[in-house]
């Protein structure tokens, strides 16, 4: 590898992961909303006592008065920390594989930009999404029981291991690796061609693109990723929840049973705060990429 090749691949982790913990810190509580919406309907979860919500603005409403500020941001530990890490190795290998990927004349084209993609989202969910999610799942359904048990993230991670092995955090992978791909594909699918778009329309340049630009697009391809690739969401956290062995056989059992017994529209639950946290997401997240990247060339 080139030295230029090498300070490219540094630009683009340092600018994902400040772009990654920027967002988690920023969007986290859309996501502990939507992930306490898909984990209610679980058997398991009413069995042992879950709390039952209306829908978003009751679970935040009801979290907010029950548990105070500090409640809707229970499990951003592993989610900060897994958001800075994901977002620096998914900006790293999207940009070192499209480089790979491109035509003698530069270009990229739409399939390609989709392969570079959902390498990019398969690596971070194996690597690092599967684990910090895991634990964010588990102190979030923790914290919608009558008697919590988790004192944080370290005695979560502690009590997974001691009673699972570490298989315990990594709990759903193949649903992750399956999710992250498919967000990813989309995503910067949907981005680079907006992008390319705007570049070919505009004076704009494109490696000089105003905030405010980079912010809608990222927005516009949130919006597009969420119900692409919601399924894959649903099916993720209903496997990582602690439950999971005692409802399901695996990540296909898991969506017959979803489907089966709360109907298909199940599989889309808790897109309404996913769609909140992944339309600005993707807009802070590329937005400030974009920035820290002009700050570095």
């Amino acid at each position: 590898m080139s030295s230029k090749q090498k300070d490219s691949a540094t630009h683009s982790l340092v600018a994902g992961t400040i772009a990654g913990a920027v967002e988690g810190a920023i969007t986290y509580p859309t996501e502990l909303v939507k992930t306490k919406m898909q984990l209610q309907g679980s058997q398991q979860y009413i069995a042992q006592g879950g709390h039952t919500y209306k829908g978003p603005i009751d679970c935040a409403s009801t979290t907010f008065r029950t548990q105070g500020i500090g409640g809707l941001y229970r499990g951003l530990t592993p989610m900060l920390l897994g958001n800075a890490a994901k977002a620096g190795v998914r900006f790293l290998t999207y940009d070192s594989v499209k480089e790979q990927l491109r035509d003698d004349d530069g270009k990229l084209s739409m399939p390609r930009m989709m392969l570079a993609g959902l390498c990019a989202g398969v690596i971070e969910g194996a690597t690092v999404v599967a684990p910090s999610e895991t634990i964010k799942t588990r102190l979030i359904h923790d914290q919608c029981m009558p008697q919590p048990k988790y004192r944080g993230m370290v005695d979560c991670v502690q009590t997974a291991i001691r009673s699972e092995g570490i298989s315990g955090i990594y709990r759903g992978v193949v649903p992750v690796m399956a999710r992250q791909g498919a967000n990813s594909c989309v995503r910067f699918a949907a981005y680079d061609t907006l992008k390319q778009l705007l570049v070919t329309h505009t004076t704009t340049d494109a490696k000089n693109i105003p905030f405010a630009y980079s912010f809608g697009l990222g927005m516009a391809a949130g919006t597009i990723t969420v119900y692409a690739t919601m399924p894959f969401d649903v099916v993720k956290t209903r496997m990582q929840s602690p439950s999971a062995k005692l409802e399901y056989k695996n990540s296909v059992h898991c969506v017959w049973r979803v489907a089966s017994d709360e109907g298909p529209a199940a599989l889309w639950k808790g897109a309404t705060p996913r769609l909140s946290r992944l339309m600005f997401s993707g807009a802070i997240v590329f937005a400030v990429y974009e920035e820290v990247m002009k700050l570095m060339r």
